[in-house]
C-alpha cells in the first residue's frame, strides 16, 4: 500500500507540459495493445472456423444416427407388438393364472404386514411386493420357483396360525424404553406374550413392544399361564380379532380411574363412606364383645360390673329391701343408662346412608352442568368434550349408591343386634321385678 502511493506521487504531473507528455505516452501504449489484440484475434479466427466446421460435421453425423435409431425403434415396436400378440395367444389360460397369482401376491403382502407371525418370520412381504410389481409393471412372467414360494408362504401362514410357538426376539420395554432379547410366546396369529405381558407387533418397524398399558389381572394371569405351561392345557384370553378387542380392554378405565372421574364430589362420597364403615366395624366389634359378656352373665348368679346386664342385676343387690315399684323404677333407670352405650353412633351410620345418595345427586347435577357448558362453548360435534361431565354425573351416582346400600344394611344389622341386647336387659329386669313382687306377697 505504501509503495503504490509513493509511485503515484512520482508520476504526478507538475505542470501542463508534463501532463501532455503523459497523455501522449499513454495513447501510444494503448495503440500498441490494440494492434497486438487484433493480431491474436486474426490468428485464432482460422481455429474458430475449423471448430465450427467440426461441430457441423458432428451434428450431421448425430442427425443421421438419430434417424437410424428412430427407424430401428419403429421396427422394434412392430416386432415387440407381434411378439406380445404371439405370447398372448400361446399363454391362453395361463394368462388368467398369472393374473390370479398377482392378485394373491398383493393380498398376501398386505396380510403379512399386519400378521404377528411376521414377528417370527420377518421380510416375507418384501418378496411378494417385488413379485407383484414385477408382474404388474413390466408384465414379466413368474418363474416356477416364485410360484412355489408363494404357495409355501401361504401354506406356512395357515400352518403357523394353529401353533403355539416360542422364539427369542428383541422386545421394547414399556417402562425403560430399552430393547431386551427375551423369549416370546406366539399363540397362533392372535396374540404375543412375554414375561407375563401382552405384546404388540409394530408393522412399520417390524419390531415387538410391550403394551404401554396392560389389561386387568384376570387376563395377565392367563398370559403367564400360557408362557409357563409345559404341554398341559391352560386357560388363555384369546383375541380372535388380532388385537382390536385387546386394544379396547386396554383403554377401559380401571377402578382408580373411574373414581377419579367422579371428581371432588366422588372423593367426598368415598370419605363419608369410609367413615361410616369404620364406625360400623367399631360398633360390630363392641356389640359382639358386649353380647359375649351378657351371655356369660346369664349363666352366673353373681352380678358383674363389666357388662350391662351385670350392672342392671346389681341394682337388685344394692336395694334388697325396696318394694317392687321402687325396684322397677331403679331398674328402668339402669337400663336407660345402658341404652346410649349400646346404640352409640348408630344414628350417624343411618345419616350417612341417607346423605350418600344426595351427594351422588349433587355430583350428577354438577356433571350435567359441565356437560351443558361444553355444549355451549364447543357444540355437539365432538362427544369427547362432553364425556368428562357425563362421566362425573354417572360415577358420582354410582358411588353414592355403592356407599348408601352397604351402609344401610350395616345399620340394620347393628341396630337389630343392639335392640336384641336391650331386649335381654328388659327381659331380665322384668324377671327381677316379678321375683321381688312374689317375695313381697
Amino acid at each position: 500500500m505504501t509503495t503504490s502511493v509513493f509511485a503515484a506521487q512520482e508520476n504526478t504531473a507538475v505542470n501542463l507540459d508534463q501532463l501532455l507528455t503523459q497523455l501522449e505516452q499513454g495513447k501510444l501504449f494503448q495503440n500498441t495493445q490494440n494492434e497486438q489484440r487484433e493480431k491474436e484475434f486474426l490468428a485464432k479466427k482460422a481455429q474458430q472456423v475449423q471448430m465450427l466446421n467440426e461441430a457441423d460435421a458432428r451434428r450431421t453425423q448425430l442427425t443421421q444416427r438419430s434417424e437410424s435409431l428412430e427407424t430401428t425403434f419403429e421396427k422394434n415396436e412392430i416386432e415387440l407388438a407381434n411378439l406380445s400378440e404371439t405370447l398372448n395367444n400361446r399363454m391362453g389360460s395361463l394368462k388368467e393364472l398369472f393374473g390370479v397369482l398377482q392378485q394373491v401376491a398383493g393380498d398376501m403382502q398386505g396380510k403379512f404386514e399386519n400378521s404377528i407371525i411376521s414377528a417370527q418370520y420377518p421380510n416375507r412381504g418384501v418378496f411378494l411386493d417385488e413379485l407383484a410389481q414385477k408382474m404388474g409393471q413390466s408384465s414379466k412372467l413368474a418363474s416356477v420357483e416364485e410360484i412355489e414360494r408363494v404357495w409355501f408362504e401361504l401354506q406356512r401362514e395357515m400352518t403357523e396360525s394353529g401353533k403355539i410357538t416360542r422364539f427369542d426376539a428383541p422386545v421394547m420395554n414399556a417402562d425403560t424404553g430399552t430393547k431386551n432379547q427375551q423369549e416370546v410366546v406366539r399363540v397362533g396369529a392372535f396374540n404375543l406374550v412375554s414375561n407375563g405381558k401382552f405384546l404388540e407387533y409394530v408393522k412399520q418397524t417390524g419390531s415387538l413392544a410391550e403394551l404401554s398399558r396392560q389389561p386387568s389381572d384376570r387376563y395377565l394371569s392367563t398370559a403367564s399361564a400360557v408362557q409357563e405351561q409345559k404341554g398341559e392345557l391352560v386357560e388363555f384370553a384369546l383375541d380372535p380379532t388380532g388385537g382390536s378387542i385387546l386394544g379396547l380392554l386396554v383403554q377401559a378405565p380401571n377402578m382408580t380411574e373411574r373414581v377419579e372421574q367422579g371428581g371432588t364430589v366422588g372423593y367426598v362420597i368415598l370419605a363419608v363412606g369410609l367413615i361410616g364403615l369404620l364406625i360400623a366395624i367399631e360398633r360390630f366389634i363392641s356389640l359382639t364383645i358386649i353380647g359375649g359378656k351378657i351371655k356369660r352373665q346369664l349363666k352366673q348368679a353373681t352380678p358383674s360390673t363389666n357388662n350391662p346386664l351385670g350392672r342392671v342385676m346389681k341394682v337388685k343387690t344394692d336395694n334388697p329391701t325396696a318394694d317392687s315399684e321402687t325396684l322397677e323404677l331403679k331398674l328402668s333407670e339402669a337400663i336407660l343408662r345402658e341404652v346410649p352405650k349400646l346404640a352409640r353412633n348408630l344414628t350417624f351410620i343411618k345419616i350417612i346412608s341417607v346423605v350418600a345418595p344426595l351427594l351422588g345427586l349433587l355430583g350428577t347435577v354438577t356433571g350435567m352442568i359441565n356437560t351443558f357448558q361444553a355444549i355451549t362453548l364447543f357444540g355437539t360435534g365432538d362427544p369427547k368434550l362432553m364425556a368428562g361431565g357425563i362421566s362425573q354425573a354417572l360415577v358420582t351416582t354410582v358411588l353414592g349408591l355403592v356407599v348408601a346400600i352397604p351402609t344401610l344394611l350395616l345399620y340394620t344389622v347393628l341396630n337389630t343386634r343392639s335392640r336384641g341386647l336391650i331386649s335381654i336387659l328388659q327381659e331380665q329386669s322384668a324377671g327381677i321385678i316379678a321375683e321381688r313382687a312374689e317375695q313381697g306377697e
